[in-house]
């Protein structure tokens, strides 16, 4: 099968990176990609890290993802794309700039431990066109990741089979050329995959069974004590792996749900964007500073004035009110429907989000993505680490779907100001126009995927 991690090795160390054959995928260019660095960087990749000998300034660093590879995945093959805090996918239609998104989300998906088929719901579509069956008529793909943090950079790689059906067939993480995890289908007639991790002492290597529908790496945790030294550098590898891929929010902002009045809950914004005036009620309520910041960027991504982003509260068809009343009424009754509005300023009638232009509903929603943080977003971080030591990415397809350039250069800019920070980091796709001005920024990088 063409897809098939090369496992017969056992985790021991090597003197390069591994590396994964390929048997059934017809040779073929790696995918026409350019980087465009940001302007103050010295090259495509992430900006520079501490040295892994500096462990004290290395204790501080968030786990991010720095590198996609798609070795074979849809229609990229043998491509690797750098990540730093802001990276658009740029090209013309069809150059692959979705199925990189969904690589990464597939990988997200897979470091919180949800099975195969919830993450591929059509895993054939995934695999390259032009891939060869092997004589049991197998097909899979190829992806994987580099992640960096506290234990310095951190590769995994995964190989799926496809069909007959759906299945992880190998799995590699490594680091500095040593294997530290390494799984392989041994028998297709068992639901597993046959799994060596690092020991260390007289053991050396630990084997035993993992499902086949599930990524190893983030079931490691639950298997690894951590007695030895090398079962804490499984342990440091996986953990920081699973903290990266956890810490993902998909946004796909949909302004036909975002219209209408929404049932109060939470307030944490989920994927369509579909609460938007929830979240608004809450953020207004809560983060006074950030909401006070979003209504900043209303006044230039939204026509005419805005003096502020409001809510109202309504019981049944009667108006409870608005401004600090609505929350008043909200708190006491529970039972009411949230409206958004734009404060249109004193002697003119605030405006409902409903009446908006969808390219405005759009730009507010992920406005209001790239201004919070987890605790607003409807994403699962890593529970055991605290907020400031783990760093949240947003995956944006079509970021400027539906914007302008004025609401466009708003969002760099607000992406750039997060990104500055280290709390948020953005992954999106743009038309032409966007990664035009992208690319004079200093701060964002573009990958270009024009043939």
């Amino acid at each position: 099968m063409d897809v098939t991690l090369d496992a017969r090795r056992p985790p021991a160390a090597a003197t390069d990176t591994p590396t994964i054959p390929t048997t059934g995928i017809p040779a073929a260019s790696s995918s026409a990609t350019r980087v465009s660095a940001p302007a103050t960087a010295g090259g495509p990749t992430a900006p520079a890290r501490p040295a892994a000998s500096e462990p004290a300034a290395r204790a501080h660093l968030r786990p991010t993802v720095t590198e996609l590879r798609l070795s074979a995945f849809a229609a990229h093959r043998a491509a690797v794309f750098p990540l730093g805090p802001v990276t658009l996918f740029a090209g013309p239609s069809g150059s692959g700039k979705s199925q990189a998104l969904a690589a990464y989300e597939a990988l997200a998906g897979l470091g919180c431990g949800r099975p195969l088929d919830d993450v591929f719901p059509d895993p054939a579509a995934r695999v390259p066109e032009r891939a060869v069956p092997d004589a049991d008529g197998r097909r899979g793909f190829r992806i994987g990741c580099t992640v960096d943090g506290p234990a310095g950079p951190v590769r995994l790689d995964l190989a799926v089979q496809a069909e007959p059906e759906l299945r992880v067939v190998g799995e590699r993480l490594s680091q500095n050329g040593e294997i530290l995890l390494s799984t392989a289908l041994r028998d297709p007639r068992r639901r597993s995959v046959q799994a060596g991790w690092l020991t260390g002492g007289a053991v050396g290597v630990t084997r035993a069974p993992l499902p086949d529908d599930r990524l190893g790496t983030a079931l490691l945790p639950l298997r690894v004590a951590g007695s030895t030294a090398g079962q804490r550098r499984v342990l440091a590898a996986a953990e920081q792996v699973v903290v990266a891929l956890r810490s993902v929010f998909p946004c796909d902002p949909r302004p036909e749900r975002m219209r209408g009045p929404v049932t109060p809950g939470e307030g944490r914004l989920r994927r369509d964007c579909a609460n938007l005036a929830d979240v608004l009620r809450r953020t207004r309520h809560e983060c006074g500073t950030r909401h006070a910041l979003l209504a900043g960027a209303a006044r230039t991504g939204c026509a005419g004035p805005v003096a502020a982003l409001d809510v109202r509260v309504c019981d049944g068809a009667d108006d409870a009110g608005g401004g600090d009343g609505a929350f008043g009424v909200f708190a006491g009754a529970g039972a009411g429907l949230v409206t958004g509005l734009l404060d249109r300023g004193p002697g003119r009638p605030a405006t409902e989000l409903g009446r908006l232009g969808a390219g405005e509903l759009r730009f507010l929603a992920l406005a209001l993505v790239l201004l919070t943080g987890p605790g607003v977003l409807a994403v699962d971080p890593a529970a055991e680490l605290l907020s400031a030591r783990q760093a949240l990415t947003v995956l944006a397809d079509g970021l400027d779907r539906g914007l302008d350039r004025r609401q466009s250069a708003e969002l760099l800019r607000l992406a750039l100001l997060s990104g500055g920070r280290g709390h948020i980091r953005l992954v999106g796709s743009v038309g032409e126009d966007t990664a035009g001005t992208a690319r004079g920024l200093p701060g964002v990088s573009v990958v270009d995927l024009s043939p």
